[in-house]
C-alpha cells in the first residue's frame, strides 16, 4: 500500500479521514503535532496556514509516496497556492471532503478547480461521516 500524507487547513478533516480509513470510531481529535499511522501521515492545519512550517512539510513528506491535498468542501477560500504541489517530487491527489455538507454542484467544483490548482492530478470525493468515497481512496493507495 502507498503511504500518504495528509496536508490541509484546520478543521478540513484529516484527522477524521485517518480515522475512518482505519475502521475507527468518528472522534473529533485537534492535530497538534504529525502523526503517524501505518501508512498515512497527518499533519497539523497549522503547516498549511503558516509558510514558515512548509519544510517541516517537505521533511516529513520524504516519508510518503504520496501527497494528499485536503480540503472541505465548505471551505470558501483557496486553502492550497497555485502550483503549491510543485514543491513535492511525488504524485499530488486531491482530497475533497465533507461532501455530505455539499449544497450545489457549484460548491464542489469550485474546490475541485481549487485542488486541480495547487497541483492535484487526480480528485477523491469523501464523506467520513456517510462512508462514501472511503473505497475508491483505499483502492488507489493499494495500486503498485
Amino acid at each position: 500500500m502507498k503511504k500518504i500524507i495528509f496536508m490541509g487547513a484546520i478543521s478540513c478533516g484529516k484527522t477524521t479521514l485517518c480515522q475512518a480509513l482505519e475502521g475507527k470510531e468518528l472522534v473529533y481529535d485537534k492535530t497538534q503535532a504529525v502523526e503517524f499511522h501505518a501508512e498515512m501521515i497527518d499533519t497539523p492545519g497549522e503547516f498549511i496556514l503558516h509558510r514558515q512550517y512548509y519544510n517541516a512539510l517537505n521533511v516529513t513528506a520524504a516519508e510518503a509516496n504520496v501527497i494528499g491535498l485536503v480540503q472541505s468542501v465548505v471551505e470558501t477560500q483557496q486553502v492550497f497556492s497555485p502550483g503549491f504541489g510543485s514543491i513535492f517530487p511525488k504524485e499530488i491527489i486531491g482530497i475533497l471532503t465533507k461532501m455530505d455538507l455539499a449544497k450545489d454542484k457549484d460548491q464542489i467544483q469550485r474546490v475541485r478547480q481549487h485542488l486541480q490548482s495547487a497541483g492535484a492530478t487526480k480528485i477523491f470525493e469523501i464523506s467520513s461521516v456517510e462512508k462514501t468515497g472511503l473505497q475508491e481512496l483505499i483502492n488507489y493507495l493499494e495500486e503498485e
